[in-house]
């Protein structure tokens, strides 16, 4: 490559080359792709020139050493939730993909050998049944990577300085600047790579004996390690390791894609203890304070959280805070024991509590070692970050950081950091973290949108490297990594000698500097105040969001179009460039087209609206509910007219579809004629009609006239008697629900007028409002008429059961069947038979409503074994998509592929249209549980054979335990 070509003829002849071994669908270069990549977790954005989603090691070295010889810069990114600018770029971006995904456990749990991709909090669940979990725990930890989490050395609250990656690192596997790969762990490949990069290696040693011989230097380096702190490169690589090899992999941890590509990681593990309790103890003045810091130093604790009065001011309506009394002058400290067995666990909790007692440190102090008041008290710790969110103005930047201070002068940084603070108009910030590692985050908004605001932040950050660096000799990046925000500050926090060391360590692993420039070391000093991220109001909905990711992993859309995340940047950036527009500018005018165009596939079509983002969302955003409300904005007229037409009339609606279904299934050659056109005119004949189940069939069972055990409503869905069961000899579902409410004693009376009701939601979905909302009317109508007054209401499909939840007022009991067969009718009938293995699917409504314990109940009592796939969150069957865009319930489904076990046959769920989805994607048939239920009490043991009366494990016959089964308004 000549070095007189220009960056754009660089780029265009990168990217002819990486065609031909990347195919064009992992080649991203669309307006929608780059504006969905631009921005990470932290407050930058760059929007890169091309997306290269590379398949696996060998695909990623391949990019690697045709950006090295094309001079291309290539930044990595993982989960992108990194806080500090570490995943941006405006070059090549290389996303780790799901090919990344495998883990492999090791030596009984004490090792675990992991892909870049998998989730931490993943991981952790892989390593549950040995004991064992990973030694860091970020807040992150259910949406960041491996990948990031070692690349950025992250820590969190329990581990320390002496359980994070950097500590607990076995080996790995690399891919280097030039593609080279090297894993430590292979005495071959570290023979091979010596042969090849002798003069990086001998770097090394060299540089490492140069540090070990200079006594005032290596002291620095100590001294910088013995508190939390990820600023600049781990010199301690340097001291703590002889092998070049060593120095190698150890500098790796932490060093923020700027060295190379972690391909493949092996950690130690940690022991995790299975008994835990927490202590909430509040403190009125810093002497006490204080004082409780030096007595849990010693004390077999395994976290202190810290929380000043402005975060308990953030989460005061939290019960445990308001009960607490006044707040005024008050901090608190969160402590968590563990032990091995509830004997340790008692006498760690008695040590602590003298502790707090001799220094008659708290004014309150609340014990929790059950688990529901366990993780209560730990909600507050982690509401702090949502809470502070929600208070963000719309058009504001959340910023949080996090610095180190030793912990002896912790206190009196404290209150530096609050006068810092408040003295730069950050009043409404909160401070807390984690006090014994002197670790403190603190977060506050900011208005990057006006110049002058952007100078307010300079001086701030000017002032806390004063503060932090040259009062207390701390640490300005503790657990975050380093970043474009703090990168112009590592040289005045190590000294130019230090800064000199890193310096030649980049230049050893990258000398054309092609990895993730300007990130952890940059020339430009002002590279921090630089495309800042804008935040546009765009929907009521959204506005709060502070693109953190963390509902990506649960997003059943997130492996083919766009996550919740992207969606709402593409929104942001389509308001950007309406504004551009308004202003006359033909570029922005073309970009926001192309958005446009493509948006209406990528973000609104694909989008399942199951709303499981607002569950894992800091701020509880539902993106689903931006979704419903673009696609009521942009219907025609005449769409709107026919969905208030189907509602009016939905008794012809259900009866013209059963009779579709029927001709569809019952004129030879129909179906395979539809997929042929399918095929051909793919816009013309929706792709998904080979997943058509058959038409539903009438109930035959008779309702009671009688029941000892009560009156029950119900509401068979739409969806049930549209759709018959998946297997053609199965009775309805209607039937099955009806005769097991008879078995365990009910009387049983449906709504009248049911062949015309429906809950509204399929009008909902798609953005029709009006009708969803006179479909539902009519539902209360029909209840009110019932004359059965306020009894319990169960309805067959979960879905619907939300809505009706959600949406129907008075003091009813509304019930998904399944919280009602596993509350009130598995411990009045016998279980007579039970399956083997099968698989358990949990839709996205109960799992909001936070009732989906009801089925793992009634599987656990009928199944000898259940099955539910990790990373089976959502099915992305949103209803209708199996049928009009089955991609996306076949690419959410794809863990079923690994995930069910070669005897596994049979799958249960609670809603019809989900089951269809899982059952096109996994090959087996899925049917509502209560199937399974009916199945078990029913069928008829052959004489001699083993007999269950009663449920294995507890499972029905206890109840639900302390998950309350319903879910019912008001």
């Amino acid at each position: 490559m000549s070095p007189s070509k220009s960056p754009s003829e660089n780029l265009s002849l990168l990217h002819a080359e990486l065609r031909a071994f990347l195919p064009a669908d992992r080649l991203l270069s669309d307006a929608l792709s780059l504006a969905a990549h631009a921005g990470d977790a932290s407050f930058y954005k760059l929007t890169p020139q091309l997306v290269a989603r590379v398949g696996g090691e060998e695909e990623a070295s391949a990019l690697l050493a045709a950006c090295y010889r094309h001079r291309v810069p290539v930044t990595f990114r993982a989960a992108g939730t990194s806080l500090s600018g570490q995943g941006v770029t405006d070059s090549i971006l290389m996303p780790v993909a799901r090919s990344f995904s495998r883990a492999q456990v090791l030596d009984g749990g004490s090792r675990i050998r992991l892909q870049p991709a998998v989730i931490g909090a993943a991981a952790n669940r892989i390593l549950a049944p040995y004991g064992r979990k990973l030694g860091p725990d970020p807040a992150s930890l259910d949406a960041a990577m491996i990948g990031g989490i070692a690349a950025n050395n992250a820590s969190g609250m329990c581990c320390g300085t002496t359980a994070n990656c950097y500590r607990t690192l076995d080996s790995l596997r690399v891919v280097l600047a030039d593609g080279s790969v090297l894993d430590t762990s292979d005495p071959a490949s570290r023979r091979e790579f010596a042969s090849r990069h002798a003069g990086l290696l001998e770097g090394l040693s060299g540089l490492a004996a140069e540090v070990q011989a200079d006594a005032p230097l290596r002291d620095l380096i100590a001294r910088k390690y013995g508190m939390k702190n990820t600023t600049g490169y781990g010199l301690n690589s340097l001291v703590d390791y002889q092998d070049p090899f060593d120095i190698l992999q150890h500098l790796m941890i932490g060093s923020e894609g700027t060295l190379g590509f972690i391909s493949e990681i092996t950690l130690r593990t940690v022991p995790d203890f299975p008994r835990k309790a927490a202590i909430l103890a509040f403190f009125a003045d810093a002497a006490s304070l204080g004082a409780a810091l030096t007595g849990l130093a010693v004390a077999p604790v395994e976290a202190v959280e810290y929380m000043d009065e402005a975060s308990l001011r953030s989460v005061a309506s939290h019960p445990e805070i308001a009960a607490s009394g006044g707040l005024e002058g008050r901090s608190a400290l969160l402590i968590e024991i563990r032990g091995r067995h509830d004997g340790e666990l008692r006498a760690h909790i008695d040590l602590v509590r003298q502790v707090l007692r001799f220094h008659e440190a708290p004014t309150l102090a609340i014990v929790a070692m059950d688990t529901a008041l366990y993780h209560k008290i730990w909600s507050i710790r982690k509401g702090l970050f949502p809470a502070i969110g929600a208070l963000r103005p719309a058009g504001t930047t959340i910023i949080i950081e996090d610095v180190a201070f030793p912990v002896s002068r912790l206190v009196a940084a404290l209150a530096d950091l609050r006068g810092l603070l408040d003295a730069h108009g950050y009043l409404e910030s909160i401070i807390y973290g984690h006090a014994l590692a002197g670790n403190l985050h603190f977060v506050f908004w900011h208005d990057f949108g006006r110049p002058s605001e952007v100078g307010r932040y300079a001086e701030f950050m000017d002032a806390l490297a004063a503060l932090v660096i040259g009062k207390y000799q701390g640490s300005l990046k503790a657990e975050h990594g380093t970043g474009r925000n703090m990168a112009p500050f590592v040289e005045r926090e190590w000294g130019s000698q230090a800064y000199e060391i890193m310096r030649r360590i980049k230049d050893l692993f990258d000398p054309l500097g092609i990895l993730n420039p300007d990130v952890l070391m940059s020339a430009d000093e002002r590279i921090h105040l630089k495309h800042l991220k804008p935040s546009p109001r765009t929907h009521p909905v959204v506005d709060q969001c502070i693109e953190c990711g963390f509902c990506e992993p649960i997003c059943p859309s997130r492996n083919l179009t766009l996550t919740p995340r992207q969606r709402i940047a593409v929104r942001r950036e389509m308001a950007t460039l309406q504004a551009g527009v308004g202003k006359g500018s033909r570029v922005d005018s073309i970009r926001l087209n192309a958005l446009r165009q493509g948006f209406k596939y990528a973000g609104e079509q694909t989008c399942a609206t199951d709303g499981l983002c607002a569950t894992k969302c800091p701020v509880g955003i539902d993106t689903g509910t931006l979704i419903k409300s673009l696609r009521g904005e942009s219907r025609p007229v005449w769409k709107t007219a026919l969905a208030g037409f189907a509602a009016r009339h939905f008794c012809l609606l259900t009866r013209s579809v059963r009779i579709g279904l029927r001709a569809y299934h019952g004129i030879p050659g129909l179906p395979l004629l539809l997929r042929i056109l399918g095929t051909l005119l793919p816009r013309a004949i929706p792709p998904g009609l080979k997943y058509l189940p058959r038409a539903a069939k009438p109930a035959s069972i008779p309702l009671s006239t009688s029941g000892p055990a009560g009156r029950v409503l119900y509401f068979p869905s739409c969806v049930n008697r549209v759709f018959g069961p998946h297997r053609p000899d199965d009775p309805p579902l209607n039937s099955v629900i009806i005769e097991l409410l008879q078995r365990a004693g009910f009387e049983v009376r449906l709504i009248p007028g049911l062949e015309g009701l429906c809950c509204g939601l399929a009008f909902a979905s798609k953005g029709f409002a009006h009708a969803a909302d006179a479909k539902l009317n009519g539902i209360q109508e029909a209840l009110d008429a019932s004359g059965w007054g306020e009894v319990d209401l169960i309805c067959d499909a979960a879905p619907c059961t939300q809505r009706l939840v959600q949406s129907l007022s008075g003091s009813r009991r509304i019930y998904d069947a399944s919280n009602f067969l596993a509350e009130r009718v598995l411990p009045r009938v016998p279980i007579t038979a039970r399956k083997g293995t099968i698989a358990l699917h949990l839709p996205c409504s109960l799992v909001r409503m936070q009732t989906d314990g009801a089925l793992t109940v009634l599987a656990e009592a009928c199944a000898e074994r259940v099955i539910r796939p990790s990373g089976m969150d959502c099915c992305g069957v949103a209803g209708d998509r199996i049928f009009t865009h089955p991609e996306l319930p076949l690419t959410a489904c794809e863990p079923l592929g690994d995930g069910l076990p070669a005897g596994c046959r049979d799958g249960y769920s609670a809603s019809r249209t989900c089951e269809i989805g899982l059952g096109a994607a996994a090959g087996i048939s899925y049917r509502s549980i209560a199937y399974l239920l009916h199945e078990s009490i029913f069928v008829q043991v052959p004489e001699g054979s083993p007999r269950n009366s009663s449920p294995p494990r507890g499972s029905g016959h206890r109840g639900l335990g302390s998950q309350p089964p319903n879910p019912a308004k008001g």
